[in-house]
């Protein structure tokens, strides 16, 4: 594989379809197994490239980041949804087609994110993780969060074990 140049930017309408694709293949790769299979495929077929596009013109904060041109990997940020910890901003998504996991483009898309989440104000944040999802604990551990408290999400009939990782304020 041919990588060329690298770089991380905000997304734009055109490439809901990208995104839209990488949540579809990382999201069946990260949660096959986790997720019952019926709720994963009605989670995965809500966000296709009409729901993408339609947050990118929402001005929601999205970024891509490409590798050789093609995009390979996309970030949600924002404000904390998390008001009862002490961190003022959130990550609340990254994800790399499963090709690109592993290889270290998810770090140079991760400091985009807090780069971002400075820029907005938000000098210290978090990130939620299915406790099960071993790789992305795995991630955010070598990214230097902390373990800064564990709760659950509801996803159809079960409650599935969440790990919060935070990043203080420098």
């Amino acid at each position: 594989m041919r990588l060329g140049q690298i770089g991380v930017r905000r997304a734009t309408a055109k490439d809901a379809e990208a995104i839209a694709g990488i949540h579809d293949e990382a999201w069946r790769l990260a949660y096959g197994g986790i997720i019952p299979g019926g709720n994963l495929e009605r989670m995965v077929a809500r966000r296709g490239p009409a729901w993408w596009a339609k947050a990118v013109e929402r001005r929601a904060a999205i970024l891509v980041i490409e590798v050789g041109g093609r995009i390979c990997g996309y970030a949600t940020i924002g404000p904390s949804r998390m008001r009862m910890l002490p961190f003022a901003g959130e990550v609340y998504e990254i994800y790399m087609k499963p090709e690109y996991q592993g290889l270290g483009f998810g770090r140079p898309l991760f400091e985009a994110a807090r780069d971002e989440l400075k820029r907005y104000g938000f000098k210290s944040f978090a990130v939620r993780v299915l406790r099960d999802n071993e790789m992305a604990q795995g991630f955010y551990r070598r990214l230097g969060g902390l373990q800064a408290a564990e709760t659950s999400e509801r996803i159809g009939d079960r409650s599935l074990p969440v790990v919060v990782f935070g990043w203080p304020a420098p």
